[in-house]
């Protein structure tokens, strides 16, 4: 386990805060012993919270030739026919993950292949479970390929308390299965594009982890 490099500035900064509010509230501390307990309880939680939220656990890719895995920690709120307008502009199988507060943020390449496609577009932040979020939210979109057929979009969605979408590839780069893309900082969401005739091998309301879970099989 540690701590990504995107959180740490906000680690310090958010933790000097509650220190410091902790300190003025020192100064002025309840005479009931009780409100005392909410308030410092209040601070704690927040800061552990905070810490946890950029935890990168150490795990072993789970590869699978053939397989797509899951680039993101989370729920699984949808998988159905959808038009992918952006890269391919025909029908796919999207498989929609719904990424809480509790989740691990940092996300996968969900195969081996070349990045050809990477657009970051601007928007709102609508929550993330709803399904106009995939356009009008802030969001990432990344295109692998291992082949002519082993292609997968998957896009990386901000959602209504996430504000900024961190991605690390470049188009042309060599990709590993599993390898971190980057992260989606405060509860999110992550759609994958996948062939019509992939072989889905997850349901609506399975718990799904990155680097582990099959989504599909070519």
């Amino acid at each position: 386990m540690k701590l990504h490099q995107a959180g740490r500035a906000i680690i310090i900064v958010s933790l000097s805060a509650i220190i410091l509010a902790s300190v003025c509230y020192g100064f002025f501390i309840a005479n009931l012993w009780w409100v005392n307990v909410i308030f410092f309880s209040i601070m704690i939680l927040l800061g552990v919270l905070i810490v946890r939220f950029f935890r990168v656990p150490y795990r072993i890719v789970n590869r699978v030739d053939g397989g797509v895995l899951s680039p993101a920690d989370g729920t699984i709120v949808s998988i159905g026919p959808a038009f992918e307008y952006e890269y391919f502009k025909d029908e796919r199988i999207r498989v929609s993950i719904f990424m809480s507060i509790n989740n691990v943020h940092v996300n996968s390449y969900p195969i081996d292949g070349k990045i050809e496609y990477i657009a970051y577009h601007p928007g709102r932040y609508m929550l993330a479970k709803l399904p106009k979020s995939s356009i009008d939210n802030e969001h990432n979109s990344i295109v692998v390929a291992k082949d002519e057929h082993e292609k997968v979009l998957f896009r990386q969605i901000a959602g209504f308390i996430a504000r900024r979408i961190i991605s690390y590839p470049e188009v042309g780069d060599e990709v590993k299965q599993g390898d971190e893309v980057g992260m989606i900082k405060f509860g999110s969401r992550v759609d994958v594009f996948l062939p019509l005739d992939a072989q889905i091998a997850v349901q609506k309301g399975d718990k799904v982890v990155s680097k582990k879970t099959v989504l599909a099989y070519f």
